[in-house]
């Protein structure tokens, strides 16, 4: 009986600790990416509240609608390099558009004004900082004085100042919201050439890691291995910079920090080029150059699809509404073709397995709907109802999200290790009961934060560790979910069709994010001037959703347990 055959590297090949150079590059172009990516997700949510002024309600919608749309645009990209720009093109592209997003993000103007009229005068209300500590100021000709709000009153601190009663009842004012639309305008384009330069970017430079190695090359899994981390350290340091300088000292910096990122990754992609080793180019030299109306050739069709995504991307930005009312019909139509081709085209253990791929890839629409509340509904709560001083000092609310990346760092290794000594003893459990528990898990870090929130009183903040907890929790749940949902998908289904279900695998991701962003939307709190007015009823608001959609997600996973055994056998023993 022959022994298995393991790849060889050449013995030309040009490598830095035993890996082929360009993962070099392809890591710190990565690294950079995401740095630019969460740098901008942390700070989004609160800019659209305190800058722009939009309700809770409309900036956590918007905040899903641009996530999701992140996600559906990765398949248009992917499909377009794979036919014919290859990736190396295509990561190109979208570094240049991701770099032009992010420092269109620094084009702030002065914000929207939140104008109260009152004995026919007009008052600014406006915010003293940015973030949570910010506190709501009276604006008049002849001076400034703090200001809080009742169900029923406004109450001024130093009424002689603005040369108003301490006192004025809701009824005898009106409120309005005074926008510069040109750069209201502006935004909506950034986050539409972000959309698109993820969509070009993130897929395919994964694809460009795995063209470094040849079939059945054992530095494979250790080559991915360290472009993920790649990933976490970007977005662990993004946290911490971006979400400190948008805060402390303005939006426009942590926004501009987060172009420099991208920026960097984009120089140092296009400056060692040959390190690749012509890896990932075009399937066709000779396809991209031929004409297609005029004198635009096939490569330059493909860049006008992305201008036709930015354009798109922007509409629907501008009408978050419409992206679930475009996705959900979508996604109907892509599972009853799913299901269909399973049952008309596929047979015995194929069909079987097909339609365990199925269930993974809606199974994971609970977790991360939950999961990530963290850049809108999590992000607003930290900021306003959490304790957040450490050591004396007041730590941005956005800064937290780096928990996630620095908790991956340090127990993803174990983690790993765990999942092989369990293996060793036939303790392993099976991917099925993985996801299960990571949908548990989603719904127990709710459950926790809202014992937290509960013992601190009605108006009394959250005491951190809480938000240290949570973010622990939904980590060891991403464990469970994140590194084995894809691999499973693209091992259960049948190689002719791996592309239109990793295509489904990101549209229903794409799905999950807006659901996201409708369930933040339930959490919404009053504003006025960019900080709520009520705390009692913001923590109340936040204790019903969570507590809500915490036990919801338990009996979802009590489900999933429950067939588990049923989806492994259909697995036919491709765990």
């Amino acid at each position: 009986m022959d022994s298995p055959q393991t790849h060889t590297p050449p013995h030309n090949e040009k490598t830095i600790m035993g890996h082929p150079r360009g993962l070099v590059i392809l890591f710190l172009t990565e690294m950079w990416e995401r740095f630019s990516y969460y740098g901008m997700r942390g700070l989004l949510v609160v800019y659209l509240t305190q800058h722009f002024l939009f309700s809770d309600e409309r900036s956590s919608l918007l905040y899903g609608a641009y996530t999701a749309l992140v996600y559906v645009m990765t398949i248009i990209g992917g499909s377009l390099a794979d036919r014919y720009l290859g990736a190396r093109k295509a990561v190109t592209f979208g570094a240049i558009l991701l770099t032009l997003g992010h420092f269109g993000m620094t084009f702030e103007g002065s914000g929207s004004k939140q104008l109260l009229e009152y004995n026919d005068t007009q008052y600014q209300i406006s915010l003293d900082a940015r973030g949570g500590d910010a506190k709501q100021l009276i604006i008049s000709d002849s001076g400034t004085s703090y200001v809080t709000f009742t169900e029923t009153d406004m109450l001024i601190t130093e009424p002689e100042a603005v040369d108003l009663p301490a006192v004025i009842p809701r009824d005898q004012f009106t409120m309005s919201v005074e926008t510069e639309e040109e750069y209201l305008m502006m935004l909506y384009l950034s986050l539409a050439l972000l959309i698109a330069g993820v969509g070009f970017l993130k897929a395919n430079i994964s694809t460009i890691v795995g063209s470094l190695y040849g079939f059945g090359d054992s530095r494979r899994d250790s080559g991915f291995t360290i472009f993920y981390m790649g990933i976490n350290m970007g977005a662990f340091l993004a946290s911490i910079f971006c979400g400190y300088l948008g805060i402390v000292h303005g939006w426009k910096y942590g926004f501009g920090l987060a172009g420099i990122g991208m920026l960097i990754g984009l120089v140092v992609f296009l400056s060692c080029q040959s390190w690749l080793e012509g890896k990932a180019e075009p399937p066709s030299v000779e396809k991209l150059k031929e004409k297609v109306f005029l004198f635009i050739n096939v490569e330059w069709m493909c860049y006008l699809v992305g201008l036709a995504i930015i354009a798109v991307s922007m509409l629907l930005v501008m009408n978050e509404e419409l992206v679930g009312g475009i996705l959900g019909p979508i996604g109907i139509l892509m599972l009853v073709g799913m299901v269909s081709y399973s049952m008309i085209k596929l047979q015995g253990d194929e069909r079987s397995r097909m339609l365990a791929a199925i269930y993974f890839i809606l199974a994971q629409i609970p977790f991360w709907a939950l999961f990530e509340q963290a850049g809108s509904s999590l992000n607003l709560l930290t900021a306003r109802l959490v304790d957040r001083t450490i050591f004396g000092w007041s730590v941005p609310g956005p800064v937290f999200q780096s928990l996630n990346a620095g908790y991956i760092f340090m127990f993803a290794p174990l983690v790993a290790w765990l999942w092989i000594w369990l293996a060793k003893r036939d303790l392993n459990p099976s991917t099925p009961v993985k996801f299960a528990l990571g949908v548990a898990m989603a719904g127990l870090g709710f459950l926790a934060l809202v014992a937290g929130m509960q013992g601190s009183g009605d108006v009394g903040l959250t005491p951190v560790i809480f938000i240290f907890l949570i973010y622990w929790i939904h980590t060891m749940g991403e464990l469970m979910v994140s590194p084995v949902g894809l691999s499973a998908v693209t091992k259960l289904a049948p190689a002719r069709i791996v592309g239109m279900t990793m295509g489904a695998w990101f549209l229903y991701s794409g799905l999950s994010n807006f659901l996201a962003g409708i369930i933040a939307r339930t959490t919404g709190a009053e504003t006025i001037g960019g900080q709520m007015t009520n705390v009692a009823a913001a923590k109340a608001g936040y204790i019903e959703v969570y507590t809500q959609v915490g036990f919801i997600a338990l009996g979802i996973s009590v489900l999933m347990l429950l067939v588990s055994p049923v989806i492994t056998r259909m697995m036919h023993g491709a765990d």
